[in-house]
């Protein structure tokens, strides 16, 4: 018995040792992908490729974007070949590479390849990752919604969530004691989205424990399975689906749902009307879309998955980026107080032109305004990858290098923000970059902080409009320090794909009126 059990073993440990030498020497073989297409490439670790210490010392996307970008860019190449476990990815980092891509060539390159999995985690499939035809579809829906005349209807709402902000720093200014900004910003955010797409008042400041906003900050909490779940999606999309992975949170994914749905059945049975994103979704579903006067009749209604998903991207995609982007300007602006007594003067200014009001005009006439935010989204683009991916065979323009249907692409979104070759002196904080005589120099397709050509961000000027809003109210009242409490220099969060600070930021805040 002794001998049998030896020689299974035996035979055991041979298998193994072979099956590893086999899996090795697949990879090996993978990895020589882009040298047979005579494309350089990053030496990727076996086995996870370009996502090295993904477990083990985890770095912010940013990061880890920024080091290949700058190998690449130091060899003198204008696009690059990586791996994502054994999948070969193309990286262009010459902005005409990334104008072809984009833009140019848009047909090759119309799906994002984020994964989503419409059975088992339906509010995943939004317009951020659907695919084809679908999406096209649904992005000519949704558009309308994203108007100037529907901006200027949602204006008066975010007012309304300003006040809020307004009452709330007024209070906290008499105790003069230091403010978690991103906090209090995702607040403001957190109200105003629940409004101008729901109707919903959240009260976020005085309901510091909402629900509502408990949630929205659970979805950008990625844990390590989940991390696992979207690199493998991203992989391995077929098989993912297949073995039934979801990146959504299951009770991020069952309340929202839930929220969605008897907001839908409130406002059917009783005939509820109000003109905000969330009706603009029920006209779809039911087959009817308001045109100019009339209501036309579409043939492709939205099913209740359907809307739920697209209305939960617009919560996610507001909340979270809008709010970061906010907590990274005040913190650049208490750090440089010249650039902040700009932005004041300006706010004043245009303020005292409208009888003292904030009115819609007149947050689109703060031009310097717009120029730290610009600067901001650039230091701090809130998504710094871009993904797409090739769906039908592309030759490479002035090239003989073919990029595979079904390849995935990653623009270098972070890499080409921090370039000094298009941005001097990259880690400072300058605004006047993005003055009318300065922008223009700026090459085309190397600031990509909404993303480009026709999948550029849907919700570009609601965010940007609730940014304005937002730090009007704040800085027209209030000076702004760093406080001893915020750890300097800030780091990024290696657990969340849209950039976000590690920690928190304490500010001062000294009234000034």
């Amino acid at each position: 018995m002794a001998i049998i059990s030896d020689c299974v073993c035996s035979d055991v440990l041979v298998f193994l040792i072979t099956f590893i030498i086999c899996i090795y020497a697949y990879f090996k073989w993978v990895y020589q992908h882009w040298k047979r297409k005579g494309l350089p490439s990053l030496d990727p670790d076996f086995p996870i490729g370009m996502f090295k210490n993904l477990i083990w010392d985890p770095k912010p996307f940013s990061e880890l974007n920024k080091i290949q970008y700058n190998e690449a860019k130091a060899k003198g190449c204008k696009h690059i070949g990586l791996f994502s476990i054994n999948t070969p990815v193309y990286m262009p980092i010459d902005p005409q590479y990334v104008k072809y891509i984009m833009s140019k060539d848009f047909d090759h390159f119309m799906d994002r390849g984020f994964y989503y999995n419409e059975k088992d985690d339906p509010i995943s499939a939004h317009l951020f990752s659907i695919e084809g035809v679908k999406w096209r579809n649904l992005r000519m829906k949704l558009t309308p919604t994203f108007t100037s005349g529907k901006m200027k209807m949602m204006f008066q709402t975010l007012l309304e969530c300003g006040k809020q902000l307004s009452d709330y720093m007024e209070n906290n200014s008499m105790k003069e004691e230091p403010v978690n900004i991103k906090d209090i910003l995702g607040c403001f955010t957190t109200d105003v989205i629940a409004s101008c797409a729901f109707g919903i008042e959240c009260n976020s400041f005085k309901d510091t424990d909402s629900e509502f906003r408990e949630h929205l900050k659970r979805n950008f909490v990625i844990k390590p399975s989940q991390l696992m779940a979207i690199v493998l999606g991203l992989t391995a999309p077929n098989l993912s689906r297949r073995l039934g992975l979801k990146t959504t949170p299951k009770e991020v994914a069952d309340f929202f749902r839930k929220i969605i749905a008897e907001t839908v059945k409130y406002r059917e049975e009783n005939n509820f009307v109000r003109k905000d994103f969330l009706q603009l979704l029920i006209e779809l579903k039911n087959n009817v879309l308001e045109g100019d006067g009339e209501y036309q009749h579409d043939g492709k209604s939205l099913t209740m998955n359907e809307l739920a998903a697209q209305a939960f991207l617009f919560l996610i995609a507001g909340f979270e980026t809008s709010s970061t982007t906010m907590t990274f300007c005040l913190y650049e602006l208490a750090r440089n107080q010249d650039i902040q007594d700009l932005v004041r003067e300006e706010v004043i200014s245009v303020l005292e032109r409208h009888d003292g009001k904030l009115t819609y005009e007149g947050i689109m006439e703060m031009k310097y305004m717009g120029q730290v935010i610009e600067e901001t989204l650039r230091k701090y683009p809130p998504l710094p990858i871009l993904n797409r991916i090739c769906v039908a065979d592309y030759k490479i323009p002035n090239t003989d290098i073919v990029i595979e249907k079904g390849t995935p692409v990653v623009i270098p979104v972070y890499g080409l923000h921090m370039d000094e070759d298009y941005f001097p002196d990259p880690e400072r904080f300058d605004p006047e970059r993005f003055s009318e005589e300065n922008k223009r120099n700026i090459p085309q397709f190397s600031y990509l902080p909404f993303g480009e050509g026709p999948r550029v961000c849907i919700g570009l000027r609601f965010g940007l409009m609730q940014v304005k809003v937002g730090l009007t109210i704040l800085l027209k009242n209030y000076m702004f320090t760093l406080n001893d409490k915020t750890k300097t220099p800030i780091k990024m969060s290696p657990a969340s794909f849209i950039l976000t600070v590690l920690g928190d930021i304490w500010l001062d805040a000294k009234r000034i009126k």
